[in-house]
């Protein structure tokens, strides 16, 4: 058997710095960590039909960076169990901007799904379990004139049959760049 020495402090300082930061990265909360919480989601019930949220981005200190409104009309169609929503989202900033985006979202199985919009790089993927809903993805945004691919895990809570808390942390290279934070509430 061969031993594998080590030289060099900074050497090893690297190698005990990215075994933690491998460890911390598997120690996140699961969507079944909220398997028994009430109301219990159902994403095809809560994101059908008209939704109005409203929301903050916060960089990396917490101080707003921008806010927003956005109105959600959302439709679901297809066979039980193997349903395809359209949530098609209207974005106002506050200096004025605009943006859409329309998820195509795909039931894979229970409690399972997978989203594609046209900012959205590949798959999402997503996870119901009680009241939660995690979905991660790969969204290109557009930052004074460049596109960079950025990371979201994007956590939503349902509070009762009208309000969902949403919180949605955004990264790059495993950093981390600032949150999302809304509130849904459906018409």
């Amino acid at each position: 058997m061969k031993t594998i020495v080590i030289r060099g402090r900074w050497t090893a300082w690297f190698l005990i710095v990215l075994m933690l930061l491998g460890l911390t990265a598997c120690a996140g909360p699961q969507p079944s960590d909220y398997a028994r919480e009430q109301p219990r989601l159902d994403l095809r019930q809560y994101f059908n039909g008209t939704l109005d949220a409203y929301g903050v981005f916060t960089d990396r200190s917490g101080r707003v960076v921008k806010r927003f409104i956005v109105v959600m009309n959302c439709t679901w169609s297809g066979p039980a169990g193997r349903e395809t929503g359209i949530l098609d989202e209207q974005f106002i900033y506050s200096d004025g901007t605009r943006e859409r985006r329309v998820w195509t979202l795909q039931r894979t199985a229970e409690g399972r799904y997978t989203g594609t919009a046209a900012d959205v790089v590949g798959q999402a993927l997503g996870e119901e379990s009680g009241n939660a809903f995690r979905f991660g993805y790969t969204l290109k945004l557009a930052v004074d004139g460049r596109t960079f691919e950025v990371q979201f895990d994007d956590w939503m809570y349902l509070m009762d049959e009208r309000v969902m808390l949403n919180k949605a942390v955004m990264s790059k290279l495993g950093i981390r760049l600032g949150e999302v934070t809304l509130s849904f509430v459906k018409r």
